[in-house]
This record gives C-alpha cells, sequence and structure tokens, in this order.
C-alpha cells in the first residue's frame, strides 16, 4: 500500500497564507491587510489594519471617512483612523529581529474577499526601510507574488 503524498506549500505560500490569516481580524471596512514579519523561519510579529488601540474600529461603527468623503484608492490616508498591518507588525516586532527580515503582506476587499494589491504604502515603505526589513514579499492584484527589497518598491 502506498502512502498519499501530502502536498505542502513552500515557505513563500505559507508566510502569504499566514498574513492572509492575521487580516482577518482586520477592521477596515473598505480593505483588510495581514502582515507578518519573518526571520529564519520563525514568525517575530503579526499585524493587521485598524484603529489604534483603544479606539472606536470602522467595523463597530460603520463609517469609513475615506469612504463618506469619495476619497480615492491610495489618497489621503490621515483622514483614515487605521494603523495599516504593516505598521502594527513593526510596532509590535523586536527592533534588533526585525534587522534582516522578510515582511509577508495580503490584502483583500472587505466587500467580496478579492484579492487587493499587498504593495506597501510610501509612507510603510519608508518604516520598513528604517526597521532594516530586507524583503517585502506581496500579492499583486492579479495574484503574482512580488519579492523585492523595500527601496525597490516604485508607485
Amino acid at each position: 500500500m502506498g502512502m498519499n503524498k501530502q502536498e505542502r506549500p513552500d515557505w513563500t505560500q505559507y508566510f502569504l497564507d499566514i498574513a492572509k490569516a492575521v487580516g482577518r481580524r482586520a477592521t477596515c471596512l473598505r480593505r483588510r491587510y495581514g502582515a507578518i514579519i519573518v526571520k529564519d523561519k520563525i514568525i517575530i510579529s503579526t499585524g493587521y489594519n485598524g484603529a489604534p488601540r483603544g479606539e472606536a474600529n470602522c467595523i463597530d461603527t460603520g463609517i469609513c471617512e475615506r469612504e463618506r468623503l469619495h476619497v480615492p484608492k491610495g489618497q489621503n490616508y490621515e483622514l483614515c483612523v487605521a494603523v495599516h498591518a504593516e505598521q502594527n507588525a513593526i510596532i509590535n516586532a523586536d527592533p534588533v529581529k526585525m534587522e534582516g527580515a522578510t515582511i509577508y503582506i495580503v490584502g483583500f476587499n472587505a466587500a467580496d474577499g478579492s484579492l487587493a494589491s499587498g504593495k506597501p504604502c510610501l509612507l510603510c515603505r519608508r518604516m520598513l526601510r528604517n526597521a532594516k526589513i530586507a524583503r517585502v514579499v506581496y500579492y499583486a492584484e492579479d495574484g503574482s507574488v512580488v519579492s523585492c527589497r523595500p527601496d525597490e518598491i516604485r508607485d
């Protein structure tokens, strides 16, 4: 009797799957993002997008300020009450462990669960560089996996 060989995801897929699971905790009405910081195949931090600790979440108030004002994607982030997934992962991590680490980011649309680009915004890219994170891995909107240094990401 032969045993069925189990299908195992590679490390990239494994960590992207975990980042997506983390994003299920996100509290944004528009898009949900999950991020995990990994070093030597060990998860050192996780983060999802949502209101700062102790503040009301958009999913609880039912109000998205950017949606209310019809702000296009990628603009006027200062109107949003949320802290980005990457920012929360950085805040929750040990700075020493982040040096040389990889961050995995997955985003999806809250309305229908379809993939949203996981590309970090300009401010998050600055923070990733300051945290000395070496690589960023995320899904592009078309489902392809992008892997690069934080300073290689362009708009």
